[in-house]
Parts: structure tokens; sequence; C-alpha cells
């Protein structure tokens, strides 16, 4: 299956707290969309490698996921690496997806910052004839780029090069966020509090969607960062 647009994502969570509204709208659209998160994210406080899936499946079904996959890179641990990029390239190459999401350029967790070097310089190669790498059967795929990466931004904020209208979606996203209840604010939970756990952590993503929402007129955005210059064919498209 060939995608429109393939979210990479360091950890499970991190695609829906900044882009799963983006996400839901393409495939409200009709388009093939996914999502591949690096780890399982096991040096989590709350939860369990386990539960996290159970999670990412759920919020799948909630956004109209065509695919949804776990690379089993180790959380915290990964690096930028030959072995780590070819195993993102095979992805890249069965997909073929128009556009990637990547994380963060730069964030509070150091595995946002770093997925990001390692996704774009992924997408690089993939593109590349020489770098060979073979499928699940042992075919030689071939070299394949995506037209476009963009970089969501996540709990550091950064001045966003163009954002996305969310706010039909929003709801949407709320629920895929939920999905991951072992993570975020729960009642009563008896899981120790994190940096994300507390209400003022979802305060915070409304409020970051609201304000590139201000900005364009519209309720909820999220907001992207490139690494070219966005080209246009004509100015009517623009909200």
């Amino acid at each position: 299956m060939k995608l429109d647009i393939l979210a990479f994502a360091a950890h499970p969570d991190d695609v829906e707290l900044a882009c799963s509204g983006t996400l839901a709208k393409h495939a409200e659209m009709g388009e093939n969309v996914g999502i591949i998160d690096l780890t399982r994210g096991e040096m989590g406080t709350r939860g369990t490698p386990e539960k996290r899936m159970e999670e990412a499946a759920k919020s799948a079904e909630i956004l109209g996921l065509k695919v949804r996959e776990n690379l089993g890179f180790k959380d915290a641990f990964f690096k930028n690496d030959l072995e780590h990029q070819t195993e993102i390239v095979k992805k890249i190459r069965q997909y073929q997806p128009k556009i990637v999401l990547a994380n963060a350029i730069s964030d509070r967790h150091p595995d946002h910052g770093r997925a990001s070097e390692l996704l774009s310089e992924s997408v690089f190669l993939a593109g590349l004839k020489q770098f060979e790498t073979k499928d699940d059967k042992g075919n030689i795929q071939e070299a394949y780029r995506p037209s476009q990466v963009y970089h969501y931004i996540q709990s550091i904020p950064i001045k966003p090069d163009f954002v996305v209208d969310v706010s039909e979606q929003w709801d949407k996203k709320m629920n895929s966020i939920k999905a991951f209840d072992s993570q975020f604010y729960k009642p009563g939970s008896e899981e120790p509090e994190t940096y994300i756990s507390s209400p003022r952590f979802m305060k915070m993503v409304e409020a970051r969607a609201m304000e590139f929402g201000q900005i364009i007129g519209v309720d909820y955005a999220e907001g992207y960062t490139i690494e070219r210059y966005l080209g246009v064919k004509d100015l009517n498209g623009l909200i």
C-alpha cells in the first residue's frame, strides 16, 4: 500500500499530541495515512510497553489510519546511525509516502530532536539508488524519496512556517490523545505524576492549537516547520 502521508514519531503518542488533527483531516478526505513509531516508549514512567501498544492501536482506529507500526528501537538510546537509518529507509521505500511528518527539530525530550535528524537523513538516503535495502521477502527495494518533509511542533514553542486548520477534527484529535489513558491526566490514577500527566499539560496542548488557530482566524490549528521553501501554484488556496 502506498501512503499519502506517513508520520514518524520517537514515541507512541508524539503524533497524537502534535499532528493527529492533520492526519485525521486527510483520512477524512479519503487519503491513505499512517504512523510509524520508532520506540515503544518503554522508558516512560507510567504504564507499560504492552499497554502503550494497545493504546496506539486504539488511537489508530480513531484517526482512521491505514497503517500503524512500531520499529522497536530502544527508547532513549536509539542513534542516528546506519543501522537505524536503514530500517527507516526500508519503510519509506515500502510505503512511498508523498509527505513525511517528523518530530520537532528540537524539544524538551532529547529523543525528539534526535529522531528529527534521523528521519531527515533517512529520507535523503531513501532516494539514493546506490543505498541498497531489501524488503521482508529479500527483494531489492527501489529508491524513493518523499516530496516533502514537515516537522511538527511539540512541547517547546517553535515558530511555525505554516499551520493547518484542524477545527473540525479537534474532538477526534482529543479522543486519540485520551486513548493513551496510562500517560495523561486521569482522575483517580495511582500512577506517578509526570510532565505530561497533569491537567495543565492538556491545557497547554489546547492553548497552543488555539493560538495557531487565532492567527489564521479559525478555532484550532497545528503548526509545522519546513526544510525548504514551500511552493504554491497560485494564491487561491491560502487561508
